[in-house]
């Protein structure tokens, strides 16, 4: 039995409000390199969840800024810290070389049975959570994603990047107007992941090659802090070289 301690269901998540209409929200029980951002963006006719974390508490109910209005959920890819809440949104959307995954999670499709124990916590959630029973409900999109597609908030336009090489589906979403990259797993200020076979690795440089060259202003990405556009370009630019240092 572990020893961690029980976390309160309303101590579970942490909101924190940042600029441009952007809301941080994370679950600061979990590990920091484990911990899944959850970035709410309003709009002016609806609002945007770009990933929704574990799950293992509901998010709607704990996190009332999520129910206001109007909502897309976006899944950023789908590995079990990202889109553990989905199911509790009407409107979901992911890219379509993800979707099966979505509408048909598995501890092993999601990466759960590779990453989810008891370790990955510093309190775990409240009862009847057990890491060895974790897994992602079912949650089908609603709409299918493909670079170059526009998620729509009335005032607000973010394009559609696809980012293989950290997932096949995964996404960036980038606002041209403000200069705002949510970059999901393929880019953040901490180690990265990239897939193992010779087409990931391939797909992955491709991916930061593209993301390299956007005039960023800031990135919130799919974990660890945001960073300022200079920061971004630091970092893909050393990860490049680092790259071809390995041959």
């Amino acid at each position: 039995m572990s020893a961690l301690p029980r976390a309160a269901p309303a101590d579970w998540y942490r909101v924190r409000p940042l600029s441009d209409g952007v809301t941080w929200i994370d679950e600061p029980h979990i590990r920091e390199f484990y911990r899944c951002n959850m970035w709410h963006v309003r709009g002016r006719d609806r609002d945007m969840l770009v990933d929704s974390g574990m799950g293992v508490v509901p998010l709607r109910r704990w996190v009332p800024l999520v129910t206001e209005r109007a909502l897309d959920a976006v899944a950023s890819h789908t590995h079990f810290d990202h889109i553990g809440a989905h199911h509790e949104f009407d409107c979901r959307l992911c890219h379509a070389a993800e979707a099966a995954i979505l509408a048909n999670p598995t501890r092993a499709n999601t990466l759960a049975e590779d990453y989810v124990t008891d370790e990955i916590f510093t309190a775990l959630p409240p009862a009847p959570y057990a890491s060895t029973r974790y897994g992602v409900r079912a949650a089908p999109a609603t709409r299918i994603l493909q670079d170059g597609d526009v998620i729509d908030l009335g005032d607000r336009a973010f394009e559609v990047i696809h980012t293989p090489g950290h997932s096949p589906g995964g996404i960036a979403l980038w606002e041209a107007a403000s200069g705002i990259l949510f970059s999901g797993d393929i880019v953040y200020d901490g180690p990265l992941i990239e897939g193992e076979s010779t087409q990931e690795q391939a797909d992955y440089a491709a991916s930061m090659e593209r993301l390299l060259h956007l005039p960023v202003r800031i990135v919130h990405g799919g974990h660890f802090p945001s960073y300022s556009g200079a920061r971004h370009r630091a970092l893909i630019e050393a990860w490049l070289r680092g790259r071809d240092a390995r041959g």
